[in-house]
């Protein structure tokens, strides 16, 4: 049970150290980039079955491909413990994305200083809307949406159900458990990546997609929310309007296409006391000052302490569950 523990926690926080000083995994080797190559492929080959039941085969398809291959890598890694521990970590590293996801809002912050245009085109690969005409703060907005809505599933959502599932494992012990224990978080990036992939409703993808965004929806329902509590209370420990991000998130956090994707954005309006605006789709918080570059990074140091005290939970918790076991 001792040793157990500790692999859960230290595994945990050498990927966490291995994702915020190193980042992203080389594209080639990327299971994210694997996941979207197979999912790519199942797609191709359900999507013409006009019904949703193609959305289902493509889900269990791409699960059953990403459970037999990263068996088969467990399996073969498993024939040495230093090199099971060190793959294991860099692998659960690869289901969250802290060092892209703050980096980004801060390049964009970079080039705006820049350049408009500039700004304009490194804010065109976060966002799905146009980007060619956006103003300064509409760029801005842009650039705190995408940031403070990945939080949920670029880190809290993965790790939580790592967290879960090795109290789980904790109590009841099984076979294989450093497997499932990285299945876990890595069918997580399975279903967000599905979701991201094939969630849109279009013409095209309104059938296949259906069964892979609501999965996502359910399982994001939860952590979305406990990543903006998170984001309230660091607003009130960085001094900002802790009150005012409260109040937003449960008035405008509900306004999102997306059930879980307000939650975030919400609360971080409020604490900076500025609108964060998607032309034609939500408006969120209020116009108490107006909204400039600066607030970029206002956002990054509130996405860094909100995971910060998320991470310290988790391992409070892990440390109170092994002290009670």
């Amino acid at each position: 049970m001792i040793e157990l523990f500790y692999l859960i926690a230290i595994s945990l926080l050498f990927s966490l150290a291995i994702d915020v000083l190193f980042g992203e995994l080389p594209t080639r080797v990327h299971p994210v980039v694997i996941m979207g190559s197979i999912i790519t492929f199942f797609k191709n080959m359900f999507i013409k079955i006009k019904n949703r039941l193609s959305g289902l085969l493509l889900v269990v398809s791409a699960v059953l491909s990403v459970s037999i291959i990263l068996y088969i890598i467990y399996i073969i890694i498993s024939i040495n413990d230093l090199l099971l521990f060190i793959l294991f970590i860099i692998l659960l590293s690869s289901t969250f994305s802290v060092n892209m996801l703050l980096k980004t809002a801060v390049d964009v912050k970079n080039d705006l200083d820049e350049s408009i245009d500039k700004a304009r085109q490194s804010v065109s690969y976060l966002v799905s809307r146009s980007t060619d005409e956006l103003t300064e703060s509409f760029i801005v907005s842009a650039v705190i949406e995408s940031l403070t809505e990945n939080i949920t599933d670029s880190y809290v959502a993965p790790v939580m159900y790592y967290a879960l599932f090795g109290i789980m494992i904790m109590i009841f012990p099984m076979n294989h458990e450093l497997y499932y224990l990285l299945l876990v978080p890595m069918l997580y990036r399975l279903f967000n990546t599905l979701d991201a992939m094939v969630g849109y409703e279009t013409d095209e993808l309104a059938d296949i997609g259906f069964c892979a965004a609501k999965i996502d929806d359910i399982l994001n329902y939860v952590p979305s929310r406990i990543a903006g509590i998170y984001v309230v209370i660091s607003a009130y420990l960085l001094n900002l309007d802790g009150k005012n991000s409260f109040m937003i998130m449960r008035r405008d956090a509900r306004k999102c296409p997306s059930p879980n994707s307000g939650y975030t954005m919400a609360t971080t309006a409020g604490a900076l006391d500025i609108q964060l605006i998607k032309k034609g789709t939500y408006i969120l918080g209020d116009p108490n000052k107006e909204i400039d570059k600066e607030d970029i990074t206002k956002a990054v140091n509130l996405s860094k302490l909100s995971i910060g005290l998320f991470s310290l939970t988790i391992f409070l918790i892990l440390i109170m569950v092994h002290v009670i076991l």
